[in-house]
């Protein structure tokens, strides 16, 4: 391979591995001057405040859907034993015919 095509195959190779790079270091470097800015921001408090209120409402609605989940949970539960109840007062369990080992 001649030296200027070796050449020009690391400089495509490093365009490409800078144009894949780039969008990563300017998120982190725009994602670094924004928490500067809220750090030093006279308005954190009320970030703070707010993103404490967001924690509280969600806790509360994970406590309600564990409470849902449990009376769902025990609501299947009595149903299934009325059923059970039920099947057994109509007489004894079904069986298949012809289900024994000989066959």
């Amino acid at each position: 391979m001649r030296t200027e095509t070796k050449g020009a195959l690391k400089t495509m190779a490093l365009h490409g591995f800078v144009a894949k790079a780039m969008p990563t270091v300017v998120t982190g470097v725009v994602g670094a001057a924004a928490y500067e800015a809220l750090a030093k921001a006279p308005w954190r408090r009320a970030t703070v405040m707010a993103t404490a209120w967001g924690i509280r409402v969600v806790r509360e609605a994970e406590r309600r859907a564990g409470a849902s989940a449990e009376q769902a949970r025990l609501t299947v539960a009595d149903v299934m034993a009325e059923a059970k109840e039920r099947a057994a007062q109509e007489g004894p369990p079904l069986t298949v015919a012809g289900s024994g080992s000989g066959e």
